[in-house]
């Protein structure tokens, strides 16, 4: 697999995106170190309450990443019945984090095969994998591509499971014009640099479930009674609070939003244009009927199911378009879960991707230049291959 090094990131171009703090961030993290005190305080409270209020959601939980997010949202399941060693359906192909925070859990991950089409969970292979140790299911909106989650849910109501949403690469996408997130009983976001809202590292956990809410304060601050500060511990729980710094630059984030969301959905929907002439080559990921995809990446697949995407990969890096691989079969294409005794072929699309695709960022600090840059790019690879 490509690898690279920080002294070669640095000399992309095109990169996955980075931050730019501006003054009403600074202002913030002043204010905050003058106060004498950076942990859980007044920002970390502004940011749950403005992030639940823009996006609709009744309750948001701040953490300290994304995958801290997934950690206490899978731990809520301990309280809810489950046992360890008790397993969550989750998507073959995604980031590791998604899986990671299931086993740090205590529980299992149970992983089903992706949709070529989409990236995201089948789920038409959902209900066979359900056991009667199923306790979740896990959706991942791969991408910011929303998942099917009137099937899903569906599932998930007939065989009583909660429903998991990790929303980690999707802020503001929607589906009918519902935000990603609201569906399941628990949705949770990532703030790491490329994604849409960022503050350095940090996340979100949104709830309609109050009770829930309450659960994840909590676990969120070592299983504290009502996530007090008080030495009384209910259940085992984590330090996963998000600071006030954190929160000063997610706050200004936040602000930013409706326009870091128009810009880069205007420079993904000019990639989709700009591309468009070598789909006898390769998969899009466009949206789908009543979809509005969060512009978090540029994910291409090649159409040939037996070529490797190596060749690309290695000719966009070299043209200054920073790359990463399109995740691949977490069970059966990195070591990490090999202790599941998974064996290569059981996931097959998931695979198949894991061989055949790529994705490069599409963020606000792009400009126009820069996307007829990458279309060239792969213009020049094909021409030559």
């Amino acid at each position: 697999m490509p690898t690279e090094t920080a002294s070669a990131r640095s000399a992309f171009r095109v990169t996955f995106g980075h931050i730019e703090i501006g003054p009403a961030g600074r202002r913030r993290i002043d204010e905050t170190l003058n106060r004498n005190w950076v942990s859980e305080g007044p920002n970390v409270q502004e940011l749950e309450r403005r992030f639940a209020q823009q996006f609709g959601y009744r309750h948001a939980v701040a953490v300290s990443s994304g995958t801290d997010a997934g950690l206490v949202a899978m731990s809520t399941l301990l309280d809810r019945g489950a046992a360890r060693g008790d397993e969550v359906i989750t998507p073959a192909l995604s980031f590791v984090a998604s899986a990671n925070c299931i086993v740090a859990a205590g529980l299992t991950p149970t992983f089903v095969d992706v949709e070529l089409e989409t990236l995201n969970i089948n789920p038409e292979l959902i209900e066979a994998a359900i056991t009667p140790r199923t306790r979740a299911i896990q959706v991942v909106h791969t991408m910011g591509k929303p998942c099917a989650m009137d099937r899903i849910t569906e599932i998930a109501r007939r065989h009583k499971l909660m429903v998991l949403e990790d929303a980690c690469e999707a802020h503001g996408a929607t589906l009918r014009g519902r935000v990603v997130g609201s569906f399941g009983s628990l949705g949770m976001f990532s703030f790491y640099a490329a994604h849409m809202i960022c503050s350095g590292e940090g996340g979100m956990i949104v709830t309609q479930d109050g009770e829930l809410a309450d659960l994840c304060r909590s676990i969120r601050s070592h299983g504290r009674r009502g996530g007090q500060l008080y030495f009384h511990f209910d259940r085992v729980g984590y330090n996963s609070k998000m600071n006030d710094l954190e929160a000063a630059i997610g706050l200004e984030g936040l602000e930013q939003f409706e326009q870091t969301f128009t810009t880069r959905r205007r420079y993904l929907t000019r990639l989709w244009e700009l591309l468009a002439p070598f789909e006898d080559r390769l998969l899009l990921y466009r949206d789908g009927p009543g979809e509005v995809i969060c512009p978090h990446a540029v994910p291409l697949v090649l159409r040939d199911p037996n070529a490797s995407m190596e060749p690309l990969y290695r000719h966009l890096e070299a043209q200054g378009i920073q790359c990463k691989t399109l995740f691949g079969s977490l069970p059966t294409q990195h070591r990490v879960f090999s202790f599941l005794g998974h064996r290569l072929g059981q996931f097959p699309v998931a695979e198949r991707i894991g061989r055949t695709g790529l994705h490069f960022g599409v963020h606000q600090y792009l400009t126009e230049d820069d996307l007829d840059f990458i279309a060239q790019a792969v213009q020049s690879h094909f021409r030559g291959a």
